[in-house]
């Protein structure tokens, strides 16, 4: 970049004073910066060792920066925009996270001097080359913290998505599809921090972890989750050995929708698309007699899932494979196709995917979604069924892709996952008031769609396909 004459500080800095730049700063601005160049997630960097190696104070300072930036960088853009002499001109990278990491401290962040949000800014500018961007750094921050606050509306889809720094043609969609009122809740759980929900390996440990100073709650919709309130959860015995596991509440249902549809006779299960492993875990918890193969296409993720599942080694196989090419030799009880997919029911957990993802993305995930549920029709047995999930809100990676595979195999069903809740309610999987809530959220073909702000969940598409037999195929084809 090539800063405008206007911005390059006409005197040079003291000489005297003594850059200093908080260690929590710089990792948020490392995490930034390699989030911005698309070399890796948020989520991966912030569990990296140099981000670990902080105390927890500076940790959890750095995470919050980062995620606040990252979920309010298309209003922060905005509003720093405005501010520039020349509002036009391209910013170095640098030199724009510096600012947006400078304008989330005074806008979000009521316990950070504003000086010391812009002091820090400005040297992160000149840390990282930009020395004469620094002056215009200083100045946009310092109009910034003096400006009076700006409250835009949300009452059109514009508005909206300024207002909660969403892209236009994202919640153009979501109110497209759902309605402006459930566009609004999807946008706003998008800017707010999950709730963390755990599985716990036995009750025993619930007890443990109390007396460790974790606060729970019941989860929302399954008896078997919880939400941490407040408290350390991974400085406890329990976290790092494994009986307490971190899985969102949604997730967790995915597997539980998965297992009630095996009987007593099911003795073999494929999750063709298994990594990180939770709903793996549940599927094994669920069915202590079966067989489970656990699929996945990378060496790197399928190592980290024959750690997870080494306590089921004896019964789970771990296999690198990819999910469109599945051997037509095997067959299963039951496939769990949990698919790669956009993602956009996890903006609240992952915010940069609003910011990578554009609408021609949407195809080229709905094919290999496409190849990946008709490969596990083809394993699956006669009478068996095949659960297809994703955690994204988008119809083309939904009922578009269970739609356009049923449309070429006349041997496959879609049925109503209506009973499937009845029986987790009868068995008390679900909690006593869920039931009711997810039986509304059925869509018209039966499939159960989950939106973020309905539940507190990410958001969820789960539908349920039976292979048919011979003669009830032959039936079923029958004007």
């Amino acid at each position: 970049m090539t800063v405008p004459k206007q911005s390059r500080p006409r005197k040079p800095a003291p000489k005297n004073r003594i850059a200093e730049i908080s260690n929590a700063r710089k990792a948020a601005f490392s995490v930034l910066l390699a989030v911005e160049r698309g070399h890796s997630h948020s989520d991966d960097l912030l569990r990296s060792n140099a981000v670990n190696a902080l105390s927890v104070p500076d940790r959890n300072l750095a995470t919050a920066l980062v995620l606040g930036v990252l979920r309010g960088q298309i209003r922060l853009d905005h509003q720093l925009q405005s501010l520039l002499k020349h509002p036009e001109a391209k910013l170095d990278t640098e030199v724009l996270i510096a600012l947006r990491l400078g304008a989330f401290q005074i806008l979000h962040m009521d316990r950070i001097p504003a000086r010391a949000a812009i002091d820090e800014s400005v040297e992160l500018a000149k840390h990282a080359g930009h020395r004469f961007a620094s002056a215009m750094v200083n100045a946009v921050l310092r109009k910034l913290a003096t400006a009076p606050p700006v409250n835009p509306p949300e009452e059109t889809v514009a508005d909206l998505a300024l207002a909660e720094s969403h892209p236009t043609w994202m919640v153009e969609r979501w109110a497209g599809f759902f309605g402006l009122d459930a566009a609004r809740a999807i946008c706003r759980h998008g800017q707010s921090q999950p709730s963390l929900t755990i599985r716990l390996s036995s009750p025993a440990v619930e007890s443990e972890l109390t007396d460790a100073g974790i606060v729970l709650e019941p989860g929302q919709i399954l008896t078997a989750a919880r939400m941490v309130v407040s408290g350390d959860l991974t400085a406890t015995t329990a976290f790092h050995e494994g009986r307490v596991r971190m899985q969102d509440e949604g997730s967790q249902l995915v597997a539980e929708l998965a297992a009630a549809n095996l009987n007593e006779k099911s003795k073999s299960i494929a999750d063709v698309c298994a990594a990180p492993g939770g709903k793996t875990l549940i599927l094994a918890e669920r069915n202590p007699s079966a067989r489970i193969l656990a699929c996945e296409a990378s060496p790197q993720r399928l190592e980290q899932l024959r750690t997870r599942l080494a306590a089921y080694s004896d019964r789970i196989e771990c296999r690198l494979a990819d999910a469109t090419q599945l051997n037509e030799d095997e067959a299963f009880n039951l496939v769990l196709a949990d698919v790669p997919c956009s993602g956009t029911g996890t903006l609240g957990r992952n915010p940069e995917i609003r910011h990578r993802h554009r609408p021609e993305d949407l195809e080229r995930q709905a094919e290999r979604q496409r190849a990946i549920l008709t490969a596990a029709l083809r394993v699956v047995c006669p009478g068996g069924h095949v659960v297809y999930s994703t955690c994204s809100l988008e119809p083309e990676e939904n009922e578009q892709v269970v739609a356009a595979v049923l449309a070429s195999s006349p041997i496959a069903r879609q049925i109503s996952l209506h009973p499937s809740i009845e029986s987790l309610r009868n068995e008390s999987i679900l909690n006593p008031s869920a039931a009711e809530r997810l039986q509304a959220a059925l869509t018209p073909e039966g499939a159960l769609r989950l939106l973020p702000g309905a539940f507190h969940t990410d958001g969820f598409f789960i539908a349920l396909i039976e292979k048919l037999d011979e003669r009830t195929a032959i039936e079923a084809s029958r004007p």
